[in-house]
């Protein structure tokens, strides 16, 4: 069966997550978490996760179809992670990210070549005091972007990101049965 990762992380959106991985769930994939450690993960409200794996153990993992990337409020890059990243990318596994989240694939460097956007704004890095690292050129203002094997969403749009994680992997059979999916789950229906 097909695994997607999803890396957790302390002070993470998990919102950002529920929708993504239940809908990916209905593709009958395994949702596989990944943490730098094995220890537990506390979301930004409290919530806690146990990893499965380190991210480490995920690099040589068979039978990945990508990876899922939650915002949050930290934002430690350590070399395996980014060495997954551009192992998934690479190999043209999809590679998304919601919020925060795209930074760590700009530091992947998977965002030189992807239109992509987050809520990371250059103005809010210049609020930050953070030296923008993003590649600006290929930014996008849109709720969700997807180029290629490269899923991006600003962080109030996670339905629109789980939606298009899925029809990534061609769970619609057509775009009125995407549209009716959106209606369904933002309440509009």
């Amino acid at each position: 069966m097909s695994k997607i990762l999803c890396f957790i992380y302390n002070d993470m959106a998990d919102f950002e997550l529920t929708m993504a991985t239940t809908a990916v769930s209905w593709l009958k994939m395994d949702v596989v978490t990944i943490a730098y450690t094995n220890e537990t993960v506390t979301a930004r409200p409290g919530l806690q996760y146990q990893p499965h794996m380190t991210v480490k153990d995920a690099i040589n993992l068979e039978d990945v179809a990508g990876i899922i990337i939650p915002g949050g409020w930290n934002s430690e890059q350590q070399p395996e992670l980014i060495e997954l990243i551009t192992k998934l990318y690479s190999d043209d596994k999809l590679v998304s990210a919601i919020c925060a989240g795209p930074q760590f694939l700009a530091h992947a460097g998977v965002l030189n070549n992807r239109k992509y956007t987050t809520t990371w704004t250059e103005d809010h890095l210049k609020e930050q005091g953070i030296e923008d690292f993003f590649p600006r050129e290929n930014y996008v203002i849109q709720n969700v972007v997807r180029d290629q094997n490269v899923v991006t969403a600003v962080g109030h749009a996670f339905i629109d990101f789980a939606m298009e994680i899925i029809d990534y992997f061609d769970a619609f059979k057509d775009d009125e049965m995407k549209h009716n999916f959106s209606k369904h789950y933002k309440g509009l229906d």
